[in-house]
């Protein structure tokens, strides 16, 4: 994980190594947390030109001064929020990504498992939503900060989870030629039933993720399936 964080600021380093810390925060990491979480809320909610560096010491319970001795303007703390979510959302993946199904006695079941995690770990879940949002936001103004999540990140996705396919495949589980290709579409056959949803911001339930991972993998299946389920 620290290998992939050799392009970040020493303040979003300096960030993330607070928040992933396990022992409790006190003082310069406690007050860094506070304004980064606050600072979070705000740039979500309101974007870059709307978000206050009043409103956020308010919300973070510091001084405004306490925010620019952290941080030396928004644009240095904005990028330390984007560097700790894109830390997280990638994060998520992985860890979803490790409990793909290599070796299933149900290739079905086993698949739809996964897919409603990679829904709610990855998809669905808030640090991707922010992250997508800003990008559609602020992207213009900012592109060398969401490039490292997109290249860590949902760049990686299908890559990952084609080499796991692909690993079926040699198994005769399933049968395809493009696996990267075939996992863009398993993403996009999960997604469909919730993307509009998700895309306003409302997070789909425990029941709509279950039933829009069983409809997309049963469709992906049928077209790339062998029979040995």
């Amino acid at each position: 994980m620290k290998a992939r964080r050799a392009h970040l600021s020493e303040d979003a380093a300096a960030d993330i190594e607070c928040a992933t810390t396990a022992q409790p925060l006190y003082g310069h990491c406690a007050k860094r947390q506070s304004i980064v979480g606050a600072a979070e809320e705000a740039f979500a909610a309101d974007g870059f030109a709307g978000a206050s560096i009043d409103a956020i010491a308010l919300a973070a319970g510091v001084a405004r001064q306490t925010v620019y001795n952290h941080y030396r303007d928004k644009e240095t703390l904005f990028a330390a929020v984007v560097a700790e979510m894109a830390e997280r959302a990638n994060a998520g993946f992985y860890r979803t990504l490790a409990s793909f199904p290599d070796q299933p006695d149900n290739l079905a079941a086993a698949l739809s498992a996964f897919a409603e995690r990679l829904i709610r770990n990855c998809l669905c879940n808030r640090d991707c939503d922010v992250l997508r949002r800003l990008v559609e936001r602020e992207g213009e103004r900012h592109p060398a900060l969401f490039a490292a999540w997109r290249n860590e990140g949902p760049d990686r996705f299908a890559a990952l989870i084609g080499d796991r396919l692909k690993g079926l495949a040699g198994e005769g589980r399933l049968d395809l030629d493009a696996p990267e290709r075939a996992a863009r579409q398993f993403i996009a056959l999960i997604h469909a039933d919730i993307r509009g949803a998700a895309s306003l911001g409302e997070m789909p339930g425990d029941a709509e993720i279950a039933s829009a991972a069983a409809h997309g993998v049963a469709t992906f299946l049928r077209a790339f399936g062998t029979g040995r389920g």
